[in-house]
């Protein structure tokens, strides 16, 4: 699985883990304390998709979940719309 996104080009960033204790000082506490830090990677959330060109072409991208909810991509129809599709165009 590649660790971009095909369309915005989203990748994965470094960032860093805390672990805390203590109890908040808003609860009635001194407030929590960090007791450890450890280095790790935020992924995109990719997913395989089948994808429609505007020529008619699909092929399978990896996207991200925004790109998919934004829109900026065009599912390819099931399997049995594509050949509806296909046998409209050899009528013609």
């Amino acid at each position: 699985m590649p660790g971009r996104c095909q369309l915005c080009d989203k990748a994965p960033i470094t960032g860093i883990k805390y672990v805390r204790s203590g109890l908040a000082k808003a609860k009635g506490g001194v407030g929590r304390k960090i007791r450890g830090k450890q280095r790790r990677w935020f992924k995109p959330n990719l997913q395989r998709l089948k994808v429609m060109e505007s020529n008619g072409h699909v092929h399978r991208v990896w996207v991200c979940s925004r790109c998919m909810k934004s829109g900026r991509i065009m599912k390819a129809p099931k399997q049995k719309e594509m050949a509806a599709l296909r046998a409209e165009k050899a009528a013609k």
